[in-house]
């Protein structure tokens, strides 16, 4: 039987996800932004530190715009082909080649970028109508306790009661580690492995 079994759990809840239960479990509410990204001369800017929430955010959209293209500069490795296709979403767009800069923004827009580095004056020197979101702001513990909970949910085995994160337990995790929510769910990752190893019940419930 799964060590998880006893806290009503299929699985270690802070575990990697895959894409499409990333985009399932992000609270975030992206209609506001649509509008936003009806217009061709239009850049909309997640910028922030890594774990922060950006590429979270990014997902939330393209569920939304199911016809645009989702696109991934890894750090190492050739950089993929950035196609013609619009609304396009690039994640990690700090990691663009000036000449590829020259040829997203020859073609045109809406685009949404997740990036490290706020390229929004040489973006506007292009032409076009950027809107910046700092994903590290405005991350209250209420915020960080339903994200942490809906990745338990997710996890959930049977209807019976599962573990949950209170609040005040979310802001002492805020005091540790800031608005890092990857750091968090790692630091949780471990926590719920030990627990469930060391057979000891759930310490950080409502």
């Amino acid at each position: 039987m799964s060590p998880y079994h006893r806290y009503n759990l299929r699985r270690n809840p802070f575990g990697e996800l895959l894409r499409e239960e990333r985009s399932r479990l992000a609270i975030v509410d992206a209609r506001p932004w649509l509008d936003l990204l009806s217009d061709r001369r239009s850049v909309l800017q997640f910028i922030g530190p890594c774990g922060h929430g950006k590429t979270t955010h990014l997902l939330a959209i393209e569920s939304l715009l199911p016809s645009c293209q989702y696109v991934y500069l890894p750090e190492f490795g050739p950089l993929p082909h950035v196609s013609n296709q619009r609304p396009m979403i690039i994640d990690e767009s700090q990691r663009l080649s000036f000449w590829q800069w020259r040829r997203v923004l020859r073609i045109g827009g809406p685009l949404v970028l997740g990036t490290h580095r706020d390229d929004s004056a040489f973006i506007r020197r292009a032409g076009y109508n950027v809107t910046t979101i700092d994903v590290s702001e405005n991350h209250s513990s209420d915020k960080l306790a339903a994200i942490l909970n809906r990745r338990i949910e997710a996890s959930r085995l049977t209807e019976l009661e599962v573990p949950q994160i209170s609040k005040d337990y979310a802001t002492r995790l805020q005091s540790k580690f800031g608005a890092n929510v990857r750091a968090i769910e790692h630091f949780l990752y471990d926590q719920f492995q030990r627990c469930a190893l060391e057979q000891i019940e759930w310490p950080h419930a409502n």
